[in-house]
């Protein structure tokens, strides 16, 4: 979850690796640094703050050179800290950044630390830099193909060595690396964000891939060494999203951009049609007899959503698993199964994993709700549908989710369609609703004066409970998820139909009960779900829909959303918990974009 910036070029590189790691820090912000090669010799320069110290650092001591690395870090061997930050040097020679796991690291440590190598961290990267260097022979590419050949994990990674001016080289498995081409000057990074303004031409690095660049040239090998062609890319690069405008963090302004954002994925679907998915999801969609959702975090819950609205509207059973839990069970595979996977980046190690796993266990056919088209995710499966976000920065996801959401209905509808289960009256009823969310959106997002005084309460407690039934459990699952993230309170959500076989024993004065009480069919078993919670001397705070006959009293505050909106309320009741979570973090006073010990595309496993 790492990120990882090169430049060789032909004049100073150190404002593109700056501006290149700004755009990165979403991925870690433990601590991060550069290296470059500078007259004959390696400099570094390393913090544990954020981009805009490490910045600040190099203009009181300034740097300058035409080749370097740059990396933000999120920790896993190692605690945060200056000495376990990258880049990491063997011996004054080999300069190395990483992303990534190296499981054999401790074996490898052992054979150098018996050769005579020293360390400084507890990371498993600086193993990476001491091995390349004692394989080092005069040619950089030829000791870092000899040493990635011995590494068992996942790892992205850019080398430099000072004794080979302007070269370096690059290498992935499992962990994505990109390359960025460009005029007299070549790039790698982690993700084609970080070279925004620098270059659009860009290689996708393949499993295996190694490149070997300078400012005048590159090339790339696979995995077995073969020199290869990778297509070239030109990708349009929003650079918009990162700016803050009027808003006081990413969280907030992206939760306000959810109408546009819905309204963007939804343009051009004036009629549900598999072509939306693909130009074989007609045929894909025709031999699917069920459904198989991986995910993980955020993605998961629009995965849960997701099952009650298929097997209520096309009639499909569907299971959605932990991508990172499915991948070491044993399952019983149906080649007729449709395997989803749903990311915000597209780069979600376990996704990934989970989605190869399916694959060789026979499920042939799969799908990518995905809001980044250029991403593996979306290379790796036959169909796929982009949604239209947007770049989201802060951590906490929002709009990426609502968005998943809007595309997983579309595929529920779909399915529908092809099993000759959605009459057109339906299907035109479905399409004006979805239309109509992006107004529907905003009416709720009007609500946020009466949110932020709830969360004036919320702020002063350390636990809470969700509470949801049918559609909207998996939405009270969110809304416990969205608060701990980044108000560090602790939360769970659960299905209101459990509240008396254990949770109940929680509840108190002290711990506020949130309620998610759409006026659905289900409304009536909740009310009485929120009398257990009245009776036992729980507050509850319910976000009731306009006509659920539900009303503010003793133990009770309510928030009416507008309207009610059937199939598509989880949309709608999302927002307010999204609220909840954002003014009661902004009280609390944590890092609401940036919260500890979390990053935002988890990219190891």
């Amino acid at each position: 979850m790492c990120g990882i910036v090169g430049a060789s070029a032909q004049n100073n590189i150190i404002p593109i690796l700056i501006e290149g790691l700004k755009r990165l820090e979403y991925r870690g912000y433990d601590s991060c640094g550069i290296a470059l090669q500078t007259a004959g010799m390696l400099k570094r320069s390393r913090t544990t703050e954020r981009v805009g110290d490490l910045e600040r650092q190099l203009m009181e001591s300034p740097l300058h050179g035409a080749t370097g690395i740059g990396h933000t870090r999120w920790a896993t061997h190692g605690a945060p800290a200056s000495h376990n930050a990258h880049p990491h040097i063997s011996r004054e020679r080999i300069a190395l950044v990483h992303n990534g796991i190296i499981e054999n690291h401790e074996a490898l440590k052992a054979e150098l630390a018996d050769a005579g190598y020293g360390f400084e961290s507890e990371t498993d990267t600086e193993v990476i830099a001491h091995l390349i260097d004692s394989l080092y022979r005069g040619d950089l590419y030829e000791a870092v193909r000899e040493s990635i050949s011995r590494l068992k994990g996942a790892y992205a990674i850019a080398v430099i060595s000072r004794d080979e001016p302007g070269r370096m080289i690059g290498a992935r498995l499992g962990s994505p690396l990109v390359l960025g081409i460009g005029d007299s000057a070549h790039y790698l990074a982690s993700d084609a964000m970080a070279l925004a303004g620098v270059t659009d031409r860009i290689i996708y690095l393949e499993d295996g891939d190694i490149t070997d660049l300078s400012p005048h040239g590159f090339s790339v090998s696979d995995a077995a060494g073969h020199r290869v062609e990778r297509d070239i890319k030109r990708v349009t690069i929003e650079t918009g999203g990162t700016d803050l405008g009027p808003y006081r963090h990413f969280m907030q302004k992206e939760i306000f951009e959810q109408p546009r954002a819905v309204a963007d994925t939804l343009e051009g679907v004036v009629a549900i049609t598999p072509e939306l998915f693909g130009e074989r999801a007609a045929e894909v969609f025709a031999g699917t007899d069920s459904v198989l959702v991986l995910a993980c975090g955020t993605s998961f819950y629009a995965g849960l959503v997701a099952k009650y609205w298929i097997e209520a509207v096309a009639r499909i059973p569907v299971q959605v698993e932990i991508a990172s839990e499915y991948r070491y069970r044993d399952s019983v595979p149906d080649p007729r199964t449709l395997s989803v996977v749903v990311s915000q980046s597209g780069e979600t190690a376990d996704t990934l994993a989970a989605l190869k796993h399916a694959k060789s266990q026979g499920m042939k056919h799969s799908l990518a709700i995905c809001n980044v088209g250029t991403s593996a995710m979306v290379r790796e499966c036959e169909l796929s549908y982009v949604t239209r976000a947007g770049v989201e920065v802060g951590v906490a996801s929002t709009k990426a989710f609502t968005t998943q959401l809007v595309s997983l209905f579309l595929l529920a509808l779909t399915l529908a369609k092809c099993k000759g289960r959605l009459p057109a009256e339906q299907e035109a009823d479905h399409i004006k609703a979805m239309r109509h969310l992006p107004t529907a959106i905003s009416a709720v997002l009007a609500l946020e004066p009466q949110v932020i005084a709830w969360a004036d309460t919320f702020a002063h407690k350390e636990h809470a409970l969700f509470l949801g039934r049918g559609l909207h459990y998996p939405i009270a699952l969110e809304g416990a998820l969205k608060l701990k993230e980044i108000s560090y309170i602790h939360a769970e959500g659960y299905p209101a139909g459990e509240l008396k076989h254990g949770p109940l024993a929680l509840v108190t004065g002290d711990m506020p009960v949130v309620t998610i009480a759409p006026n659905d069919a289900l409304i009536e078993k909740l009310k009485s779900n929120m009398q257990e919670v009245r009776a036992r001397g729980g507050k509850l705070y319910v976000f009731a829909d306009a006509d659920s006959h539900v009303s503010t009293g003793e133990g009770m505050r309510v928030i009416r959303l507008p309207e009610h909106y059937g199939l598509l309320s989880p949309i709608l009741h999302v927002v307010t918990l999204q609220l909840l979570a954002y003014h009661t973090a902004l009280a609390r006073g944590t890092d609401v974009d940036k919260p500890r010990n979390l990053a935002k595309s988890v990219t190891v496993e």
